[in-house]
């Protein structure tokens, strides 16, 4: 854990551009640098031999021998799940499904058109991109969540076919409970592939699995490394790194809870980043106290422990202006306001992916529960990017209708304009139109 007090102009400096290197060359870019290489191999192999090369990677990486015809989990298998998850669950993915539902719709655009005086028509039309991709997560752990936080935002765009992947890591399949959240979140089609070969599955299409036009959701470095050979012949969402969080909190904080922020993203992987910016040197070291009592009764300790140890901070600042400074160069993933104003702090942040005010709310409610998405930017893309929404799975197209009258009015600024270009086609386009 990295220790920081600011005093002084030069200390703030310094303390920026050491935690902006936290952000940069970290071991995950490593590892999926090392990896890419590997990666092209897999994604080649699928796109030139279809089954036969996804059905060999499942069994050489997952253990799994799947003929083409078992990668498809059938419709009655996916309605049979959920008599195993327990009947409490089922009621918290549907809770969580509607409130995913509610937020989302909210912030759809609608297809537009405008009529000038002389008949011409601008405008956009708006719809929904027709296939998607979604990848879930299952080699450690199994997250129903994700299945939510990506289907559901498709379903409310009006994506027509959602294709879910995971790798058949449960006894040969899909955990029942993420199968249950395919099926609450509406996924038309469920394959129980996983790895860099699913993403080169629905990228390039094979015999049994459908091309896809966009891919999202989160998985190992070599499902990022896929993401990103295969972005540009389908959309992706993102490029995802590891799990962050800032805190930010004044003497007013409970410093068990500023811990508890910190431990839950912690226990992502060794790679997350928990940054406590702080007013008082006073917290920080109850804080410190907290962590400790706290991260020996998890699970997952070991990991804890080496991000905490790694990517860990707590700083201490002059104030909360500085704190809001500090935090919008960081551009974190989550950003907790514990603060006795946390509206102060907040009408001065600029770039977060996500930002809960006031110490009740948990990043965790945000994670599973609250109905904005948890598939959010990270490294730093906070400052220029925006967590999942419905929006992302729509496409925009411009509309344009012109009237002779009005393309003699306006013909002369657009030749000039393409003669100044040398683009004397276009310019003739419009000659013959006068």
């Amino acid at each position: 854990m990295n220790n920081i007090t600011v005093l002084s102009d030069a200390d703030f400096d310094s303390t920026a551009a050491h935690l902006l290197r936290l952000k940069h060359d970290t071991e995950a870019d490593r590892v999926i640098a090392q990896k890419i290489d590997a990666t092209r191999a897999i994604v080649n192999a699928v796109r030139e031999l279809g089954d036969d090369a996804v059905a060999d990677y499942t069994k050489r990486f997952d253990g799994v021998d799947l003929s083409p015809e078992r990668f498809e989990v059938a419709p009655d298998e996916i309605a049979a799940a959920a008599k195993d998850v327990d009947p409490d669950l089922v009621r918290s993915l549907e809770r969580a499904h509607d409130n995913i539902r509610r937020f989302h719709s909210k912030n759809l655009r609608e297809s537009w058109e405008e009529e000038l005086e002389d008949g011409t028509i601008l405008g956009q039309r708006i719809s929904a991109i027709e296939s998607v991709g979604v990848y879930v997560p299952g080699g450690k752990a199994f997250y129903p969540s994700s299945v939510l936080m990506n289907i559901v935002p498709a379903r409310v765009a009006g994506v027509g076919e959602i294709v879910m992947v995971s790798p058949p890591s449960y006894e040969g399949g899909i955990h029942p409970a993420v199968l249950t959240a395919a099926k609450i979140a509406g996924a038309t089609r469920v394959f129980r592939i996983g790895g860099a070969q699913a993403v080169a599955a629905l990228a390039y299409g094979t015999e049994t699995i459908p091309q896809v036009l966009k891919i999202t959701g989160p998985g190992n470095t070599f499902v990022t490394a896929a993401k990103s050979i295969v972005r540009g012949v389908v959309d992706i969402d993102t490029e995802a790194g590891p799990s962050e969080v800032t805190v930010i909190a004044d003497d007013s904080a409970n410093p068990r809870l500023v811990a508890g922020e910190m431990l839950a993203q912690a226990e992502h992987d060794e790679e997350t980043t928990s940054i406590l910016i702080a007013t008082s040197e006073d917290l920080c070291e109850r804080v410190a106290v907290a962590l400790d009592d706290e991260v020996g009764s998890l699970s997952r300790k070991d990991i804890i422990q080496k991000a905490l140890n790694a990517n860990g901070a707590m700083i201490v600042v002059r104030d909360l202006d500085e704190a809001a400074k500090l935090s919008n160069l960081i551009g974190p993933e989550h950003l907790a306001i514990y603060t006795q104003d946390p509206r102060y702090v907040y009408d001065r942040i600029t770039s977060a992916g996500s930002i809960m005010l006031g110490e009740s709310t948990s990043v965790v409610l945000g994670d599973y529960i609250a109905g904005p998405n948890h598939i959010l930017p990270t490294g730093r893309r906070a400052r220029f990017a925006s967590p999942l929404t419905a929006e992302d799975f729509r496409k925009v197209s411009s509309v344009l209708s012109y009237t002779p009258e009005r393309v003699k009015e306006v013909g002369g600024d657009v030749m000039r304009l393409a003669k100044a270009e040398g683009l004397t086609a276009h310019a003739r386009a419009i000659e013959m139109r006068q």
